[in-house]
């Protein structure tokens, strides 16, 4: 396929890029050098410093967040008897990690302004067959987490928190993952921080972090001898090589935070005077976003590929963000999922896209954006 003509040859503006600099190529280097390349001592570092930052007790960190997921699915025991309650609107590892483990996913609708689960459609959908309830901060904006625990609590339910593009956010004053269920974080490189690919499970419990870092290793126990295993395990542990990446992502967070704080306020300013466009939920007492993208709504009726299409020309990369989950192809084919078991996510779904957004996003660059939309929408 031939790509589109750059109108004017300017340079492209891609999705999303990570924020790499010296700090992070000095420790990478200085663990390559070390010697020990896994299973070293730069991942517990890693670990101990997201822990703190988060204000969870424990950390564990894995080769990815849906293998955080899926290990907190196994630990929760989610069987082929189960069903599990997720979110529609979201990426497909949050209902995977529970399907792994033969359990069958159930998507309750979602808040047609957050794209947070609607905690009485979760109440709704609750059957003798649940096990639990995968909840996500979707874009990185706190789920209604009161309210799903409470839901959680009254019907003996395991509450597990996909947070992979959250860190940094808060809810009700403080930060995602110190409020007490066990949440996941991904590190792949469009989130707020990159180890390139990996990911960390934070948890309140130690029999359960315990349980995790063997899991994570084959199963291996840390009380007796090397090759000692204990239960059937998995490999996703994360290398030291990455765990120094993170720790130098994380010595600057605050600084990434701040960084794409204020170019999603200049999207805000900026796209103020475009006709047809939502920008995303705003914040208030109890949910603070940390932003990991930049999706607005575009008003019904309006062809989003033609629009898409037309960035594509001026160079501009932009995501259909997000498709619903249970109306993926496979979800259609193995559980008989289609349209309007989710009517305000699926409308959501379709009208949803994500704009260039990442944390070294020049002004120049976003007034390109927004000039090409609004022509796009002009059309």
């Amino acid at each position: 396929m031939t790509p589109p003509k750059l109108s004017a040859q300017r340079k492209g503006i891609p999705l999303s890029r990570p924020y790499i600099a010296e700090r992070e190529e000095e420790l990478v280097l200085d663990a390559l050098r070390s010697g020990r390349l896994s299973l070293g001592p730069t991942i517990q570092r890693f670990e101990e410093a997201f822990a703190e930052r988060v204000g969870a007790p424990y950390a564990a960190a894995v080769s990815s967040g849906t293998s955080g997921l899926h290990l907190l699915s196994h630990l929760a025991g989610f069987g082929s008897a189960a069903e599990v309650i997720t979110s529609p609107i979201s990426f497909v590892a949050t209902a995977n990690c529970f399907i792994y483990e033969g359990a069958a996913p159930v998507f309750a609708d979602v808040d047609a302004r957050t794209l947070s689960l609607d905690p009485a459609a979760v109440e709704a959908a609750i059957t003798e067959r649940t096990r639990g309830i995968v909840a996500v901060d979707m874009f990185g904006y706190p789920c209604e987490l009161d309210d799903l625990r409470a839901l959680a609590d009254e019907h003996g339910l395991a509450l597990i928190l996909d947070s992979c593009e959250a860190l940094g956010a808060e809810y009700r004053g403080r930060p995602v993952g110190s409020h007490g269920p066990p949440a996941a974080f991904g590190f792949y490189p469009n989130k707020q921080i990159t180890t390139g690919e990996g990911g960390i499970v934070t948890t309140h419990a130690e029999d359960e972090w315990l349980a995790l870092t063997s899991l994570r290793n084959q199963g291996r126990s840390y009380d007796s001898r090397w090759f000692h295993h204990v239960r059937l395990g998995f490999n996703y542990r994360l290398t030291d090589l990455q765990a120094a990446l993170g720790l130098a992502q994380l010595e600057r967070l605050d600084e990434i935070l701040a960084l794409r704080r204020e170019a999603a306020e200049r999207y805000g300013t900026l796209l103020a005077a475009v006709d047809g466009v939502e920008p995303p939920h705003p914040d208030d007492a109890d949910h603070r976003r940390s932003w990991f993208v930049y999706v607005v709504k575009l008003a019904r009726g309006l062809d989003r590929d033609a629009v898409t299409a037309r960035l594509a020309e001026d160079g501009i990369e932009a995501g259909h963000y997000v498709p619903c989950v249970h109306l993926q192809p496979y979800m259609r084919e193995r559980y008989g999922f289609a349209e309007g078991v989710c009517p305000v996510a699926e409308d959501a779904a379709s009208r949803t896209l994500a704009l260039p957004f990442f944390t070294a996003i020049e002004l120049e660059d976003q007034e390109r954006v927004v000039e090409s939309l609004r022509g796009a929408l002009e059309r």
